[in-house]
């Protein structure tokens, strides 16, 4: 049966209005330039410290001293750089125990630091204990709490416990975190659904089992973002009225002892800031891609 006009006019006028609506709207040519362009310029303008930093660290005195300051070098150098064995063996330890220190604080605090956070996020998480929920509303009323106004009391403990100046003033404070447990605890909440667990004991494994091989790998992206902050946290720390042993302080004691010398060692203050930025960095490349996704799985902006 053949269509009249009016009919095959009704058709063309329905199919282009199908056609419309699930047509879908993408930016021109034009527009992903100007967008690339924008998030270009404002991405390096975001580095522009650290960029002046790294050229800084290269130039040489004459450069340092100019007026008014030229943001690049002319003449780029590596003595800024060849120079800090001469500074840090002027200091009464050797640079190496301060180097050790601060890697060894950093990187063993931290993995005690996620260990427990986790622990604590899975028992509050996926458990029944009695009064969990109060226990999270402790947790979360804790983080309310300025770290300055517990200075004081904080310190009276360490007393009472013998820790001070010992490597037990940096590790044991660091351990437990309130931001640790409720970033863990509401990603759980989140990825590792409540079957999973119960499933895991109706087949035989206990909770550290289940835990470990079953939670954890969930959460990577949880602990290393967890990781990443709280490395960061300790590879900075300096010694604050409960270190007195010179061969207990921090890398970032020594560099500052560096700073202090003024304008004329500015080269060679950027140089050691930017041996101390490489250890950061590296942990941040390997954990980049979990920072965005547990940030928005625990509702943190």
């Amino acid at each position: 049966m053949e269509l009249t006009a009016k009919q095959k006019k009704q058709q063309l006028k329905l199919k282009t209005a199908r056609r419309d609506q699930y047509k879908r709207y993408t930016r021109s040519t034009g527009g992903n330039v100007l967008y690339t362009l924008f998030l270009l310029i404002f991405g390096l303008y975001s580095v522009l410290p650290m960029i002046y930093m790294v050229v800084t660290s290269f130039k040489p005195l004459d450069e340092l001293l100019v007026f008014p300051p030229r943001f690049f070098v002319i003449r780029p150098t590596p003595a800024n750089y060849q120079i800090l064995p001469s500074l840090l063996d002027n200091l009464s330890v050797p640079f190496s125990r301060y180097l050790f220190n601060s890697l060894f604080i950093s990187i063993v605090t931290t993995v005690l630091h996620v260990l427990v956070a986790s622990m604590a996020a899975f028992i509050l998480a996926k458990t029944n204990i009695k009064f969990k929920n109060v226990i999270f509303a402790v947790v979360q009323f804790s983080l309310l709490y300025n770290a300055y106004t517990l200075e004081v009391p904080r310190y009276i403990i360490y007393s009472s416990l013998h820790m001070i100046d010992t490597y037990w003033i940096y590790i044991l404070p660091a351990i437990p975190s309130s931001m640790g447990v409720f970033l863990m605890k509401q990603f759980m909440d989140a990825n590792v659904p409540d079957p999973l667990i119960e499933a895991a004991r109706i087949d035989g494994a206990g909770t550290m089992r289940t835990f470990w091989q079953i939670v954890m790998p969930i959460v990577k992206d949880g602990w290393l973002t967890l990781t990443l902050f709280e490395f960061i946290g300790l590879w900075s720390i300096t010694p604050t009225g409960t270190i007195f042993s010179e061969s207990l302080k921090t890398l970032p004691y020594a560099a500052a002892n560096i700073v202090q010398g003024g304008l004329t060692r500015a080269g060679a203050s950027m140089a050691v800031s930017c041996i101390m930025m490489i250890p950061p960095i590296l942990v941040y490349l390997v954990s980049q891609r979990s920072v965005t996704q547990t940030m928005s799985s625990a509702g943190i902006k």
